[in-house]
């Protein structure tokens, strides 16, 4: 299975490497499948078909009111230059003020850098973190990016299996294990997860931070998807240890993803470090962005709005799916995702992606792009779009599952 498995994920990457002689060998990474879905997903509507999109996580409203009136004022106000590498004061000391409120938690403006989206603050921690050749422990399933990050920079992801039985979240016993055994540096927790949805509790997280901190191990908490949790409230890894890296964005709970802006909180003897690497690698995050994201922090109404139209359709989706022979889900605690085991169905989930859409009109991502060894047998579900073309998404995988009776 695994071989056959890994033959698909080759198949699905059609990764190049050094053939043309041009490509360096770092940059032979998989590509992030589900862009590759969504690009076929857009050749079928301008085919004159009408897909629901259900493949990538992003909400399908538009940035807060408040962000874009603060962005319009800035366009008319201000020349739009280079900020501080870290990004402009009053940003960074709102996003302070933001830990107060929502966690109770103390932290610096000056512990804060905004970074273009979370993925500029992935790159700026892996570098400052660690060294080519170190090894970084994820969870699998995992966001798929980063383990290719890692791989880009030269070092080697290490992954943490997750499932039923621990909860789809890494335990402590896992860290100790892949210290010993693989030498980790630093370990990745996200939560609640892409792809599955679910949540660590706080408990656990302090157990991790404290294994982190015996073993020498950097802890780096994804907590991108704070915000939108159903089933409780996440709590910041900064609650349980000041040595931890936390990165966060605007794109999920803020609804602003194309405007590629988020912020990264560090200790304080890593953020020369992170400055120098932003100055050159990126100068400064967007100034235009950057406005538009202190705006965000006084759209709470709008955004909590946005939240219960994602909690409706987390419901509609629960009670419809199974209609449809969509059964089996990993626990939905957060996030906009629900991460289903097909394996009943299909035993290739890059194939029947591809049939749900030819078939179905409807685009959903294949599992091998969050977990090359089990993916085969999984499929994610985005429930970010508007609740209206969730259930037409719900109505359109039930008719597709009665026509294959």
């Amino acid at each position: 299975m695994a071989d056959q498995t890994k033959r698909r994920v080759a198949a699905a990457l059609a990764v190049s490497g050094h053939a043309d002689g041009v490509a360096s060998a770092r940059s032979a990474v998989p590509s992030f499948i589900v862009m590759d879905v969504m690009r076929a997903a857009l050749a079928a509507e301008k085919s004159g078909r009408n897909i629901v999109h259900m493949e990538v996580g992003q909400p399908g409203t538009p940035a807060p009111l408040a962000a874009r009136q603060a962005a319009t004022r800035a366009l008319e106000r201000e020349t739009l230059g280079y900020t501080m590498a870290l990004g402009n004061d009053e940003l960074r000391a709102r996003i302070a003020r933001h830990y107060a409120e929502w966690y109770g938690v103390s932290v610096g403006p000056e512990r804060i850098a905004v970074t273009a989206g979370s993925s500029a603050a992935f790159v700026l921690a892996f570098l400052t973190l660690f060294d080519v050749g170190d090894a970084v422990a994820l969870p699998s399933p995992g966001y798929p990016c980063y383990r290719h990050i890692l791989s880009a920079l030269g070092q080697q992801p290490v992954l943490l299996e997750t499932g039923p039985a621990n909860g789809w979240m890494p335990d402590p016993d896992d860290v100790v294990r892949a210290a010993r055994n693989d030498g980790i540096k630093g370990v990745l927790i996200a939560s609640p997860a892409n792809p599955t949805g679910t949540m660590i509790s706080e408990e656990r997280l302090t157990a991790l931070a404290q294994v982190c901190s015996a073993h020498g191990v950097k802890l780096i908490s994804d907590e991108i998807y704070h915000g939108l949790t159903y089933t409780g409230a996440a709590q910041t890894a900064l609650a349980c240890s000041d040595d931890v890296v936390v990165i966060n964005s605007f794109s999920k709970y803020f609804s602003m993803t194309g405007w590629r802006i988020g912020w990264m909180i560090v200790p304080p003897d890593l953020m020369r470090p992170v400055e120098r690497l932003t100055q050159n690698l990126y100068i400064s995050p967007p100034s235009i962005a950057q406005a538009a994201a202190l705006g965000a922090f006084d759209a709470g109404t709008e955004l909590e709005a946005n939240k219960n139209a994602y909690a409706e359709s987390r419901t509609l989706l629960l009670r419809e799916l199974p209609e449809a022979g969509f059964t089996t889900f990993a626990p939905a605690d957060g996030a906009f995702y629900l991460y289903c085991d097909v394996g009943h169905l299909a035993d290739d989930s890059l194939a029947l992606s591809g049939t749900l859409l030819q078939e179905a009109g409807v685009a959903v991502t294949p599992g091998i792009d969050f977990d090359a060894e089990n993916g085969h047998r999984f499929l994610r579900f985005s429930y970010a779009g508007t609740p209206s073309a969730m259930a037409e998404a719900a109505a359109r995988l039930k008719a597709w599952a009665r026509n294959r009776r």
